[in-house]
C-alpha cells in the first residue's frame, strides 16, 4: 500500500495526529480490542434469552471464525473517517462508539461472505476453509449468516438507540444490505455455475454487478454514504478499484498472497479479467476461452489463464489502476469541503483519500 505522504495528491489540512504518524499496526491492534467488547455483549444477549450452553459455544465459534481476521479495512475506515471529519483525535467514548460502528460494517462483512461462499462453492477464505465446509457446520452456515446479520442491529440499538441519528443508520443499514444482494441476484444471473454463456458477459455487466455488490464501502463513513452518484469518488471510484483488484488477485495472486484459493475462472464469474480478455481476443483465444471457462478442470483454468497472459491482462491491470489513481483523486479533488450543520464536523476530501490509499497498490 502506498503511504499516503507520497502520494501526488495534497492531503488538504492536517490529519489527526493517529492518522499522521501512520501506525497501523497500533490501530489495528485498538480497533481489535473492541471486538471482544461488542462480542460479549452479542453473548451476553443470547445468555438473556436462556440459550443453551452449546449453543452459546456455537455462536461464540462463528463469530471468532468469521467476524475478525481480514484485513479490517471497511470497519477501521469508518474510525478514520469520524477523525478527519471532526479534525482530532477521538476521545474515549467517541472512539469507542467509531469503532463499534466499525466492526457492524465487519459484521455485514462477515454475512456476505458466509453466504457468499456457499453459493459460489468456495473452499477456502482468509488463509482458512470456509465456514461451511468446517467439520459440524455444513449448511447450518445459512443460519449463521443470518444470525450475524441480526447481530448488527443488535449492536446498533444498544449502543446508538439514543442517537438522532439512529433512524438514518438503520435505513442505511437496510439499504446496503438491500443493493448488495440485487448485485448478488446480477451476477448468480449473468454467470450460474455450470452453465458457461460467455456471450452474456460484458464490462457494462460487470460494472452494474461492481456498482451493487460493493454497496458496503459507502458505509464506511457519514461523508461516503452521502456521495452515492455515479461521479462521486466512492461509487465511481472506489467501488470498482476495490473489485477490480479482487478480481484480477483471484486470478494473478497465490493462496499464500491473497488468504484464499482463486476459484472465478472455475466458478464462470463474470469478472474484470475475463471480460478484458474477451473485448481483446482474437477468434482463436476466444473459442479456448469458451471451451475452458467456467469448468471444475485445473487444466482448463490453466488454459484460461495462458489466454490472459498471451493478451496481457497483466499490463491491462497495471494500467487501469494507474488510470483509476489519477482518475479517483480529480474526483475527490472536486468535492466541496463543507461544514455539518452542528458545526462539529466538516467533510473532508481526506476522507476519500485515505480510504483510497488503503486499497490502491494492494496486493492481499
Amino acid at each position: 500500500m502506498a503511504p499516503v505522504a507520497s502520494s501526488p495528491y495534497p492531503v488538504l489540512g492536517p490529519l489527526p495526529p493517529s492518522l499522521a504518524t501512520k501506525d497501523r499496526a497500533a490501530s489495528r491492534k485498538r480497533f481489535e480490542d473492541v471486538y471482544s467488547i461488542v462480542r460479549d455483549d452479542l453473548l451476553d444477549d443470547f445468555r438473556k434469552h436462556n440459550m443453551p450452553e452449546e449453543v452459546m459455544a456455537y455462536y461464540r465459534r462463528s463469530m471468532d471464525y468469521n467476524v475478525p481476521g481480514g484485513k479490517l479495512n471497511r470497519g477501521m475506515s469508518v474510525v478514520d473517517s469520524v477523525a478527519i471529519l471532526k479534525g482530532r483525535d477521538l476521545n474515549e467514548s467517541e472512539y469507542f462508539k467509531a469503532a463499534v460502528l466499525g466492526w457492524s460494517v465487519e459484521w455485514l462483512q462477515a454475512y456476505f461472505l458466509v453466504s457468499d461462499d456457499i453459493m459460489d462453492g468456495s473452499v477456502t477464505r482468509r488463509g482458512k476453509a470456509c465456514w461451511y465446509l468446517v467439520e459440524g457446520v455444513g449448511l447450518m452456515a445459512v443460519n449463521d449468516a443470518l444470525i450475524l446479520e441480526g447481530a448488527i442491529f443488535q449492536m446498533i440499538r444498544k449502543h446508538f438507540r439514543n442517537e438522532s441519528f439512529y433512524l438514518d443508520l438503520l435505513d442505511l443499514l437496510h439499504e446496503v444490505s438491500y443493493q448488495t444482494e440485487m448485485g448478488q441476484l446480477i451476477d448468480l444471473i449473468t454467470a450460474p455455475e455450470g452453465r458457461v454463456d460467455l456471450s452474456k458477459f460484458s464490462l457494462d455487466r460487470h460494472k452494474t454487478i461492481v456498482t451493487y455488490k460493493t454497496a458496503s464501502i459507502p458505509f464506511t463513513s457519514p461523508s461516503l454514504s452521502r456521495s452515492s452518484s455515479a461521479d462521486s469518488p466512492s461509487r465511481g471510484g472506489t467501488h470498482q478499484i476495490l473489485t477490480i483488484t479482487n478480481d484480477y488477485l483471484d486470478y494473478a495472486g497465490t493462496p499464500d498472497q491473497i488468504g484464499k484459493v482463486g476459484t472465478d475462472i472455475m466458478d464462470n464469474k463474470c469478472s474484470w479479467c475475463i471480460n478484458k480478455a474477451l473485448a481483446h481476443a482474437s477468434d482463436r483465444q476466444r473459442r479456448i476461452l469458451e471451451i475452458n471457462y467456467g469448468h471444475k478442470d485445473p487444466a482448463m483454468e490453466a488454459r484460461v489463464k495462458e489466454v490472459f497472459s498471451e493478451i496481457g491482462v497483466d499490463a491491462m491491470y497495471s494500467e487501469y489502476e494507474a488510470d483509476a489513481y489519477a482518475r479517483i483523486n480529480a474526483l475527490i479533488d472536486s468535492v466541496p469541503e463543507t461544514t455539518s450543520p452542528s458545526g462539529d464536523a466538516v467533510l473532508r476530501r481526506d476522507v476519500f483519500r485515505v480510504f483510497l490509499e488503503k486499497i490502491y497498490k494492494r496486493t492481499k
